[in-house]
């Protein structure tokens, strides 16, 4: 039985919907409150079981890879003005037992090409694929847990997949699935960001995968698509010729970090959970609001 201890994290986009905040500052590196948005997507890779991290970068993300190497004048001088409870969350980001690896993308050339760059690392192995734009809060088992259960038990690629508006189907890969009444359902069919009226659902797919290797072989065969890209949905589509893949209804509240009215929604949801700042936030907001009306 395969097992899933591997995945990548394409970081390499520019965030131009961002800017000016990442000119110089990755977008992945954005705090919802006090930790990084790409934090957030390797510790539910952790929860998941995942052991070895690769990240698609670029010479402009420098940020990421420190964030996760270990700063030992900033780890010294908590230690000698007794800050033991801010040195213990810089040296936890990571656990000792996992490693990470950081693959340069020279240019962006679409998500499909970002994970084409860790084939010689997952030739032989299923592995996951993690967007950190992609917040998903899912209590007390996270999507990708649960996304792991589903492979454990087919043996075959698993979607994450979410209900959208019919309207936002060109935003999104949209899968044809024979069951929207179960959690899991078998896709029959995926296209990449289809008008309204040529969208085969209205469930599109969020930034979670996990796929067997056999995904390198399609994208390899894969020419450019939607916004002159490689495309893993493309990719997707060619191995549905090949292997059954599977779409999960996920249990979970998704942020679109992408966007900054999601950003902003993950920032106040967040906050409003945080040991430390939720209830003075909480009545910050409410103090607001009341202003507002």
């Amino acid at each position: 039985m395969m097992k899933v201890t591997k995945a990548i994290f394409p970081v390499a986009g520019l965030g131009t919907r961002f800017l000016p905040a990442t000119k110089a500052t990755p977008k992945e590196m954005m705090p919802i409150v006090d930790k990084p948005l790409i934090q957030h997507a390797v510790e539910e890779a952790l929860a998941a079981g995942i052991t070895e991290f690769i990240f698609i970068t670029s010479s402009s993300k420098r940020a990421i890879e420190d964030h996760f190497d270990s700063n030992f004048e900033l780890e010294a001088n908590l230690f000698e003005r007794g800050k033991h409870e801010q040195l213990a969350l810089v040296q936890g980001i990571l656990p000792p037992t996992v490693s990470c690896a950081y693959i340069r993308q020279k240019s962006p050339q679409g998500l499909g090409h970002a994970v084409l760059c860790a084939k010689q690392l997952l030739s032989s192995e299923p592995f996951a694929v993690v967007l950190a734009d992609d917040l998903i809060d899912g209590g007390k088992e996270s999507c990708l847990q649960q996304m792991m259960t589903v492979f454990e038990q087919t043996q075959a690629s698993v979607i994450a997949v979410e209900k959208i508006l019919p309207s936002d189907s060109k935003k999104y890969g949209i899968v044809d699935i024979a069951s929207n009444t179960q959690p899991v359902a078998k896709i029959a069919g995926i296209v990449e960001k289809p008008e309204p009226a040529n969208a085969p659902s209205n469930f599109g797919v969020v930034g979670r995968y996990i796929l067997t290797p056999a995904i390198f072989n399609m994208l390899e065969q894969t020419s450019e698509g939607s916004g002159g890209e490689i495309q893993l949905t493309d990719a997707i589509a060619k191995l549905l010729k090949k292997e059954p893949i599977m779409a999960l209804k996920f249990h979970g509240k998704r942020y679109d970090c992408g966007s900054k009215l999601g950003y902003l929604e993950a920032t106040i949801a967040y906050a409003l959970k945080h040991p430390e700042v939720a209830k003075d936030f909480q009545l910050l907001l409410r103090d607001f609001v009341e202003c507002m009306a």
